[in-house]
């Protein structure tokens, strides 16, 4: 098969890469940044939320299958997937797990969604991820094609995202390895997830591709193993206390809530997902794809910390959760270790609790443009 993977260069797209050409499938995958081909992975360089550059490549050449891996907002989504419904055989939507809502009992793909059950107002009125795959979601079932594949995956991690709640690495394994108190939330920590190796994920995905029985239904692919969050914890620290010198050995301090409900960009992950329970039915997924040999989260997050260790590199930190964290755990974080003067200012401003003076600075900001526009 001819397979196009859209923004295929993270955490799920790589591995999908390789498992497909493994199997003798020809994959393309678009990405903004240069990337060298070989004779297994033909890159596209582009940007695959413009609908022209889609447009092209979709026009040049027929692929079997298509899958999209781009958080679109909603005109792109509707444009880009009116096109690739009319140009393919079959789209691979990459939803998320997250749109389920709570369930006392294992979630399968029946399990109502958050859309459709929430009764908060305020929260229904937003775009927040859950509600926005869902909209996406009803908009292929209500699109009047079939050649579509909705896969919802759980949180993933690898190598290089290792996930404690809400928090990314750059929010508690950063400051672990700076020599700082991680700290986590009682809120949280007794609340039961199911983390699975990106590998797992991209094997389930590649598992539907070009299955005709696949066509008009929705999958998630996740681990049949669910841990606490507590116990995910304990396995970083115990990996951590093996490879860090005395002197970094990882410290733990619990408040009471969540530091990222400050945030309004994540309140509603935490609320919405995170403190739900997620445990899965996976019987759907186990008709194309064996899960019983997914790497269970025991081990394969100690390898992939691990790995991580061998060579660390993170992302940008996020300086106003590292200084609520410096207020929780009265720490500090060394000026010349910020990178920018911006950077050191909004540190200080949440180190010393005075995040309202920006709310009163981007108000004041709203305001003049009003006045003088």
């Amino acid at each position: 098969m001819k397979i196009l993977i859209l923004g295929g260069t993270g955490a799920m797209g790589v591995p999908l890469s390789r498992i497909l050409t493994q199997s003798g499938n020809d994959v393309y995958v678009t990405s903004r940044s240069a990337h060298e081909s070989s004779d297994d992975v033909k890159y596209i360089r582009g940007n695959a939320t413009d609908i022209n550059f889609l447009d092209r490549i979709l026009g040049e050449d027929t692929y079997d299958a298509v899958v999209d891996f781009i958080v679109r907002n909603k005109d792109n989504f509707r444009s880009a997937v009116d096109l690739i419904l009319k140009r393919t055989g079959q789209l691979v939507f990459i939803s998320s797990a997250r749109v389920y809502a709570q369930s006392d009992v294992p979630i399968t793909e029946e399990t109502p969604r958050l859309l459709d059950v929430s009764d908060d107002a305020e929260y229904l009125r937003t775009e927040e991820y859950a509600l926005a795959k869902a909209r996406e979601e009803n908009y292929l079932k209500e699109s009047g094609m079939s050649n579509w594949t909705i896969v919802r995956p759980t949180i993933t991690y690898n190598s290089y995202r290792l996930q404690l709640g809400v928090l990314e690495k750059e929010n508690w394994l950063y400051r672990a390895l700076h020599g700082r108190t991680i700290v986590f939330s009682k809120d949280i920590r007794d609340k039961i997830t199911t983390m699975t190796h990106g590998d797992d994920v991209s094997r389930g995905i590649a598992s539907v591709i070009g299955k005709q029985k696949a066509l008009g239904q929705i999958f998630h692919i996740t681990s049949p193993l669910s841990l606490s969050w507590d116990r995910v914890l304990e396995i970083y620290l115990s990996v951590l206390r093996k490879r860090l010198p005395l002197e970094l050995q990882p410290k733990v301090i619990y408040a009471d809530k969540c530091q990222k409900l400050k945030f309004k960009e994540s309140r509603y992950q935490v609320i919405y997902c995170r403190y739900f329970n997620r445990r899965f039915d996976n019987s759907k997924i186990s008709k194309y794809c064996d899960v019983g040999t997914f790497t269970p989260p025991e081990e394969g997050l100690v390898k992939c910390l691990n790995e991580f260790l061998d060579n660390p590199q993170f992302r940008p930190v996020d300086w106003r959760l590292e200084a609520v964290s410096d207020r929780i755990s009265k720490e500090w974080t060394r000026m010349r270790e910020i990178p920018s003067a911006k950077a050191r200012i909004l540190y200080l401003l949440y180190r010393y609790n005075l995040g309202f003076l920006l709310k009163l600075y981007s108000l004041s900001l709203r305001v003049l443009r009003k006045i003088f526009k």
